[in-house]
């Protein structure tokens, strides 16, 4: 918990520093939600193989190599290559890392503590985006940062003489906190499978997988939510900064912290559902995601502080409550049908191919100079009637199965 934490928290924080250098570089605005974009094609490209490479190996040493990964995306950026192709570079590692994170849970708790689990994770994650996003608001402000580079090291010339060097340093020293955990985090015990050098099975055994979760009944309710909510989550985090700036007339580094109020309701909503949700009425929480892209468009009438923070914590809680439950029930029908790395590497395939296509459509919605308040109305209707058809689905597999079992307790 305490390596994803850190882990997490220097990847947001880095975010925001690569924000930063952009604006420093006087590159166009569009070039911001590409970030993310170059952070999250490496988990749709290498899909395939960090779920076998997750389980060929003790989780912990496949944190600690996915975590030095990272931290030479971080020096790259320090060293003056350009904030996208850096930031690719720790999507690299965060591929890698993920589906150890997650699997690690499966492996070594029961299915019933699965939910409070995810809840504690997931908690810690959304925690982690609060403080990373402050730390990059904070470490951005002019007022902060020229007081850090006042700071001499004795007998120690750093180099670092720009804003954005010493944001990067600092978030180096997380990513670097991060790999002392992965040390301490314990074997398991599971038996590994070897890695299979063989791409073209790779991928074969991954579109296996791939289709085996889509076509389970719960799988594929469970599997459809958490996709729409992490490309959801991805595109609302740069809806965020821009609305805030015209709404709010707020600078990127208070922009960065508004993104924290939200992260804070994520936190909010997953800490009560590990509370009250067991995984049996996990599905019970998909009328929340409806009402969520519903609440979004409250967004339109907002220009004061002090209404934008409840209804951004609002925001963030229901989401939280559903996403949570909907995690462990993946997980646990991943788990039956595939093992843990496999079904974690599909999950984060639809997730972040998710994720690439809405903040590919925000890219050209901001491209076209499109309002952000028509972009914010688009957004909370899409994600609305996404949800909607899903438990429409949901509904009719539920009449399928009962079908199925009274056709089975008929007499014969």
């Amino acid at each position: 918990m305490a390596a994803q934490f850190f882990s997490a928290l220097a990847d947001n924080a880095l975010l925001i520093a690569a924000i930063a250098a952009l604006r420093e570089m006087q590159a166009p605005t569009e070039y911001e939600p590409l970030l993310k974009t170059f952070f999250t094609v490496s988990y749709v490209a290498l899909a395939a193989f960090v779920g076998a490479f997750a389980d060929s190996m003790p989780k912990g040493r496949v944190m600690l190599i996915s975590n030095t990964i990272k931290i030479a995306g971080c020096a790259m950026m320090f060293f003056g290559a350009h904030p996208l192709l850096a930031y690719a570079v720790v999507g690299l590692g965060a591929a890698a890392y993920s589906p150890a994170k997650y699997g690690i849970l499966t492996e070594y708790l029961p299915h019933r503590l699965l939910v409070v689990a995810n809840g504690w994770i997931e908690g810690l994650t959304v925690g982690a985006i609060i403080l990373g996003v402050v730390i990059g608001g904070t470490l951005i402000q002019p007022a902060v940062a020229q007081h850090l580079l006042a700071f001499d090291l004795p007998l120690l010339d750093t180099g670092i003489d720009t804003i954005g060097e010493m944001a990067i340093g600092i978030v180096a020293v997380l990513y670097l906190l991060a790999a002392l955990f992965n040390l301490y985090v314990p074997d398991t015990g599971v038996d590994h499978k070897p890695l299979k050098k063989n791409p073209i099975y790779l991928i074969h055994e991954f579109n296996h997988c791939l289709s085996l979760l889509w076509r389970d009944r719960l799988g594929q309710i469970s599997l459809a939510v958490t996709t729409l909510f992490w490309g959801a989550g991805a595109t609302l985090q740069f809806i965020v900064i821009k609305w805030s700036e015209v709404a709010l007339n707020l600078n990127l580094s208070q922009s960065s912290m508004l993104q924290g109020v939200v992260a804070f309701g994520v936190a909010a909503g997953a800490i009560i559902a590990a509370r009250f949700i067991t995984l049996r009425k996990s599905v019970r929480v998909i009328p929340l995601g409806i009402a969520m892209g519903v609440i979004v468009l409250l967004m339109n009438f907002v220009t004061q502080m002090w209404l934008a923070i409840p209804l951004l914590i609002l925001i963030g809680a229901l989401s939280g409550f559903f996403v949570v439950p909907m995690n462990a029930l993946l997980q646990h029908r991943g788990h039956i049908l595939m093992g843990a790395g496999h079904s974690i590497a599909v999950q984060n395939f639809n997730e972040n191919l998710s994720i690439l296509i809405m903040t590919g459509l925000y890219y050209l919605m901001i491209r076209t100079d499109l309002s952000i308040y028509w972009v914010l109305t688009l957004f909370g209707l899409f994600v609305s009637a996404l949800m909607y058809l899903i438990r429409e689905r949901h509904r009719r597999n539920q009449h399928e199965q009962d079908d199925v079992q009274h056709l089975d307790d008929s007499p014969h």
